[in-house]
């Protein structure tokens, strides 16, 4: 089958964005005439991320409830009639031939009306604990698309598929690129060389522990590649400063990912779904630091199914001040474990999972409506 129209809706978080666009992404290549349309949250992050990445989107007045008492709260009844009343219309006129969804409050509210006017919806999930949208979504959904096992707790079992998540190509492709990346990052391709990565925001357990404990690191022929996130990077940049070292590349966000995972020997890593999954792929031995400020300890539950599989080591945020840094000394003097590591991780990893969810969209997508049928 031919696509002509899709609604791809979500967002919120770049763990939303990055699949959601390269699923769009593999559409194109398949179809590059078909109009996709993508619906999101108001001033969220895929309002500007959606049109960089070439694609229209439409912002709903969705939000979520705030976890702390807010007057915000009270009109949060209001945002989702309203988003839904405005998602019907959008659905309805844009008539498309599949709705995806991929996490986030908006496709909640596009993916309801969608299955209300009989229009396919599939769902995409990332992690190993999904969120309350997927979950309600999926009652009506006609596939289910994961990345981890065990998700029929959660979801009706027949409509599961294991896809994996779909991740920026040119991030995991890292082949020859060591003696690149040395140069780039200006640094001694004879030292053992530790990324950290809190994620583009940054985090702030990983980044104090690392303060802590970098000089020693220094100290043992260690040298650091440090995305520390925007909120962070002033303070850190003295800190290192003072330190008067060659071994540190510090920044609040690494462009050339790929370089900067070519270099690594260890990994140290939050735990989002979208990272673990490029993290998979990669094959570094990796040490993973679970954000707690995540709805319903997600991250955590990421972790651990690696961990189970013998694929990671953990390091829980609360423990991290006192047992970071040690860790990392461990891992990087011990070339069993590593290897042991590395294997078990790239075992996980699903290379062309963009590819399996676009054979289950034409599997589930539609001819387009008339205008009578809709």
């Amino acid at each position: 089958m031919t696509l002509q129209k899709v609604i791809i809706s979500g967002g919120g978080t770049g763990g939303h964005i990055f699949p959601a666009v390269a699923i769009a992404n593999k559409i194109k290549e398949h179809n590059p005439n078909c109009d996709i349309l993508f619906v999101g949250a108001e001033g969220k992050m895929e309002m500007e991320k959606v049109p960089k990445a070439g694609y229209k989107i439409i912002g709903l007045p969705i939000r979520g409830l705030q976890r702390r008492l807010t007057l915000k709260n009270l009109l949060v009844p209001f945002k989702l009639l309203a988003s839904l009343n405005q998602a019907k219309k959008i659905v309805k006129e844009f008539n498309p031939q599949i709705a995806i969804g991929v996490g986030g409050y908006a496709s909640a509210a596009t993916l309801r009306m969608a299955s209300k006017i009989k229009i396919p919806t599939l769902v995409q999930e990332q992690n190993s604990y999904p969120g309350i949208t997927n979950k309600w979504l999926a009652k009506k959904a006609k596939t289910i698309c994961v990345a981890y096992d065990n998700l029929e707790r959660f979801f009706p079992k027949e409509k599961i598929v294991k896809t994996g998540n779909p991740v920026r190509n040119d991030v995991v492709q890292i082949s020859g690129k060591r003696d690149k990346a040395y140069e780039f990052f200006g640094l001694d391709k004879t030292k053992k060389t530790v990324l950290v990565v809190g994620g583009s925001l940054g985090a702030g357990t990983i980044n104090v522990s690392f303060k802590q404990g970098v000089k020693t690191l220094i100290d043992n022929n260690i040298q650091i590649i440090w995305q520390c996130g925007k909120g962070y990077i002033t303070r850190l940049s003295k800190f290192v400063d003072t330190l008067n070292s060659k071994h540190i590349f510090l920044s609040d966000f690494i462009y050339k990912m790929d370089l900067a995972y070519a270099a690594a020997d260890v990994i140290v890593s939050r735990a989002g779904a979208m990272s673990i999954s490029e993290l998979c792929l990669i094959g570094k031995p990796t040490i993973l630091v679970p954000s707690p400020n995540v709805s319903e300890d997600h991250q955590t539950k990421n972790a651990m199914a690696l961990v189970n599989e013998k694929a990671a080591v953990l390091v829980k945020d609360i423990e991290a001040n006192q047992t970071l840094i040690d860790t990392v000394h461990s891992l990087i003097h011990n070339k069993d474990l590593q290897s042991e590591l590395s294997k078990n991780i790239k075992k996980l990893g699903i290379a062309d999972a963009a590819d399996r969810i676009y054979k289950e969209i034409l599997k589930i997508a539609v001819a387009p409506k008339t205008q009578n049928e809709i």
